[in-house]
């Protein structure tokens, strides 16, 4: 195993935890049988490797302070190719699957007529920009380049995460899962949220940007029958996005977006509040549906609702379109 010969200088120095020895040790162990039984030889990806450990004990060294926008970086060390360098051998992109190559058509369009573009998406891994970049790369790479990712605050923490968070552009929101922990980092979190806010609103005038949200605030896990459920989609969530593009005046695109990754990293079973979730890695199709779009103002909307029960009707609205687009996939786990 490579691992040993990788994380070795680190261990001497002293660096790594046991914590953080155990996580790398599964990913990377994990990473090289996905390699091997795929008949590539894992020494072709021992820098992607490196990288990674080299990264992580960086972090941990001179932890990076992501602004609530983050652009990815790209210089001195290429930190976007590095995650698509690391997720590339692990889809079986023969049997992947990308559905909508029309409606990326017309999102091109727009985008290049300065409009915006905002993506209402399920979520189910971390690596999930690295896999819409990758599957983007033969019909629109500029649109997987440029995507703007809404991300939670474990993956600007997570030591192990953050290596492929510093090569995506993020608008970093503090979840309310987290938000209380701990509670006396509420109110700096709270003013991170609204500048973060702010930047979105200056963006979204500005235009001609692209924005992926996962509605649900967080990842898809599987249900009491072990089978992976989308995971319900919050009508704030959804509802802030509808204001704040009214609120642009700059023309604003909605698109249902249904991502079906979860064999590639599977997250734990059930949410952590402490940072530092195990890892196991594995070769896996993916599939990508990009939906029509959805014109929120020519809604047939239900008479008489409250202004409640109407955002939980939009956001259930979404849902179902993100979810009955899902099942085209027909997979089975």
């Amino acid at each position: 195993m490579l691992f040993f010969q990788l994380i070795k200088p680190y261990v001497d120095k002293g660096h790594f935890s046991a914590k953080i020895i155990g996580i790398l040790h599964q990913f990377l162990t994990s990473y090289e049988k996905v390699l091997i039984k795929k008949n590539i030889d894992p020494h072709l990806h021992l820098q992607t490797m490196k990288d990674l450990v080299e990264k992580v004990d960086l972090q941990l060294l001179d932890p990076h302070t992501f602004n609530p926008y983050h652009e990815r970086i790209t210089s001195p060390f290429n930190y976007h190719q590095f995650g698509l360098n690391f997720i590339r051998p692990l889809i079986d992109i023969e049997d992947s699957s990308l559905t909508g190559i029309e409606n990326l058509k017309k999102i091109r369009h727009q985008l290049n007529l300065k409009h915006n573009v905002i993506f209402l998406a399920n979520h189910q891994i971390e690596a999930d920009p690295q896999v819409i970049n990758l599957m983007l790369e033969p019909i629109d790479k500029k649109l997987g380049d440029e995507m703007i990712f809404v991300a939670g605050e474990r993956v600007i923490l997570d030591p192990c995460a953050v290596p492929f968070s510093m090569g995506c552009n993020l608008l970093c929101i503090y979840s309310k899962k987290y938000i209380d922990h701990p509670p006396e980092n509420r109110a700096a979190k709270q003013l991170h949220n609204k500048r973060t806010m702010d930047l979105m609103s200056q963006m979204l005038t500005e235009g001609g940007h692209s924005i992926y949200v996962a509605l649900s605030g967080g990842r898809d896990r599987r249900n009491e029958n072990q089978k992976v459920e989308i995971a319900k989609f919050d009508p704030n969530n959804l509802e802030m996005f509808l204001l704040m593009a009214k609120k642009a005046k700059t023309p604003t695109h909605f698109y249902p977006l249904s991502l079906a990754t979860f064999e590639l990293l599977p997250p734990p079973e059930s949410t952590q509040i402490e940072l530092g979730e195990a890892r196991l890695t594995q070769s896996a199709p993916v599939h990508l549906y990009f939906g029509d779009e959805i014109d929120f103002e020519n809604l047939s909307i239900p008479q008489s609702l409250s202004k409640l029960d109407l955002r939980q009707w939009k956001a259930d609205y979404v849902y179902n379109i993100v979810k009955q687009n899902y099942l085209q996939f027909n997979i089975d786990y």
